[in-house]
């Protein structure tokens, strides 16, 4: 009967030992904490409020990863449409400083299912919490009872099915306060070794348990083995951990199978918890090749953002170039998670000021828009207002002007500007179209006019040495009667007249001087007979008008300097009095050559 008692305690002490070694295996092969993932693929909003709804519902108490998943793809398909409407309205023309956000409906609806389904977890929670509690106190009465039982060997012999249904109900009752749960295992296992020790159990009945076990293991090992083919790594994650429960929770096989069912069952738990770190691990550097990828494009429409836009074309170019930016964004996953709101936030704010400036610009380029589209406005209404003129001259110079003026105004929508361009050229059209009509009759006169102009000038051009100034300002006046003459030919014309008339008053000019001295030569003769004091009566007067005439010349010159021959006009005038001061130059060399024949005779 003591081997009995032995061979049982000895049983029940290395199983204990190995549901221990299980927990181990458990903590050293499994990643701590890890997310639950889930395979549903949401490619809608309605889709993710659909699940959320049926969560809200459920009596099932929500998963907190998944509630978490939910929220995340909801916003992320939530701001992709947002940005996808924007873009669309922008692309149609519109404002973008007008542009409003529509309410969404699905967001509010997320919201409303998202309250409930918190304040259902809260429930829960506290729910959970009174019931961890509850079990908590059952296993430490089941302790207490299993404690009783080990007082002496009768005692542990005789209440063996009443041990036997206490480990049962041991293992229907869950989870405890997480931070009793050490301890109460302890206790647990602790006054489990002590029956052991005390029990007295017969061969036959203590053979039949090891079998049954045995049986029940080697079904936990086949299921753990079978994982392996399991696609989905995570599922098969969590269903080798029920495995491991029920494996800690069947008793002990006979000691010759116990270290081979528990190697066995260790190295198929094995595959998995590598299986599911791997994933894990591919899922990090995934998400670091994200982190890599987002970084960049942060980079891009940083630098993008300090180009320089020198008007609308540059500002809609550096949009389209973020815009496929953005569509690159949404087509990379998550970031670590430590990092993933913060780069998003960094993209974000990128894009937020260049889209800032850039509805800034617009506003300015609209207000600026607005007033250049009130000065054409307004330019052709005066067009419309002279298009009916048969005031050739000065309606000619106020077109002109209003349309010099029109060239400094700033653009205007191109749909409006062409229309207020056809206008403004209409009306310009029409005035100078009448115009050209009015003097279409003129023109023969013009060309007549011209041959007579030109016939003077050859007449003027054949006067000879001996010409009489009477004769020049006949020419003169009959030159200046004749009319206007084609525009094109007025310039070359003008300065052709004016050429002959300066060469003629030149010979003029020399011939008459020439003359007068002779005669005053002659004169001083009969000076000299009446004495000196006439000559030198003669040659104060003389000296007088040489200080007179430089002085006319010094002002002629003087106001030529402050003349502008921009104009045919202020053309016309230097000419005169370039004239005068040639005249005026040939007096005082007169004048000079006075005074010295006078004091030659003296």
């Amino acid at each position: 009967m003591m081997d009995s008692q032995e061979k049982a305690l000895n049983q029940g002490t290395q199983e204990v030992a190995n549901v221990e070694n299980v927990a181990e295996v458990k903590n050293v092969d499994t990643p701590a904490e890890q997310p639950v993932a889930n395979n549903k693929v949401y490619k809608t909003k309605q889709e993710v409020v659909e699940r959320l709804k049926q969560i809200a519902q459920s009596d099932d108490n929500p998963d907190k990863d998944e509630i978490d998943l939910l929220k995340t793809v909801f916003y992320k398909l939530h701001v992709a449409e947002r940005e996808a409407r924007l873009k669309e309205y922008i692309e149609g023309g519109g404002d973008p400083t007008t542009y409003q956000i529509v309410p969404d409906e699905d967001e509010e609806t997320f919201k409303e299912q998202m309250a409930v389904v918190r304040e259902k977890r809260a429930k829960v929670f506290l729910e959970q919490e009174a019931e961890k509690q509850a079990n908590l106190e059952k296993k430490l009465a089941i302790i207490e009872r299993i404690k009783a039982m080990a007082t002496s060997p009768d005692e542990a012999n005789k209440s063996y099915n009443e041990f036997k249904e206490l480990q049962q109900e041991w293992k229907d009752i869950k989870a405890v306060p997480a931070e009793k749960a050490s301890e109460l295992w302890r206790n647990y296992q602790l006054y489990v070794e002590q029956y052991y020790d005390l029990l007295k159990l017969n061969s036959e009945a203590r053979e039949y348990d090891f079998k049954k076990n045995l049986e029940i293991k080697t079904k936990l090992c086949e299921a753990a083995e079978k994982l392996a083919d399991e696609e989905d790594v995570i599922s098969a994650f969590h269903q080798l951990q029920e495995l491991h429960q029920q494996y800690r929770e069947t008793g002990p096989v006979a000691k010759e199978l116990r270290e081979q069912i528990w190697t066995r069952f260790k190295a198929a738990s094995t595959v998995i918890n590598k299986r599911h770190q791997q994933h894990f691990e591919d899922l990090r550097a995934g998400e670091e090749e994200n982190l890599a990828r987002k970084t960049a494009l942060c980079e891009k429409v940083e630098e993008i953002g300090k180009l320089e836009n020198k008007g609308a074309a540059d500002w809609e170019k550096h949009s389209k170039e973020i815009i496929e930016i953005q569509n690159e964004w949404k087509t990379i996953g998550f970031a670590p998670q430590k990092m993933n709101v913060k780069i998003f936030e960094r993209f974000r704010a990128a894009c937020d000021d260049f889209f800032g400036r850039k509805t800034e610009f617009f506003k300015q380029l609209k207000a600026a828009y607005a007033d250049n589209i009130e000065r054409k406005k307004a330019l052709v209404e005066k067009a419309k207002s002279l298009a009916e003129s048969t005031e050739w001259k000065s309606t000619s110079d106020k077109l002109i002007a209003l349309q010099k003026e029109w060239k400094t105004v700033g653009q205007v929508p191109k749909k409006l500007g062409d229309q207020l361009w056809n206008e403004f050229l209409g009306a310009c059209n029409k005035f100078f179209e009448a115009r050209k009509a009015a003097n279409a009759g003129t023109r023969g006169e013009e060309r007549a006019n011209l041959d007579k102009k030109r016939e003077l000038i050859a007449q003027l051009k054949g006067l000879g040495a001996e010409a009489t100034k009477n004769q020049v300002q006949a020419l003169v006046d009959e030159y200046n009667k004749v009319g206007h003459v084609p525009f094109k030919e007025k310039d070359a014309l003008y300065a052709e007249y004016h050429e002959a008339l300066d060469i003629i008053y030149r010979q003029l000019n020399i011939t008459t001087k020439r003359r007068r001295l002779d005669d005053f030569k002659s004169n001083i003769k009969n000076m000299a007979k009446r004495g000196e004091e006439a000559l030198g009566s003669e040659r104060s007067r003389l000296m007088r008008r040489f200080d007179q005439l430089k002085q006319e010349i010094q002002t002629y010159e003087n106001n030529l300097g402050f003349l502008n021959a921009s104009s045919k006009k202020g053309n016309s005038l230097i000419d005169e009095m370039n004239r005068k001061v040639q005249n005026l130059r040939d007096d005082l060399e007169l004048v000079r050559q006075k005074i010295k024949a006078i004091d030659a005779e003296k």
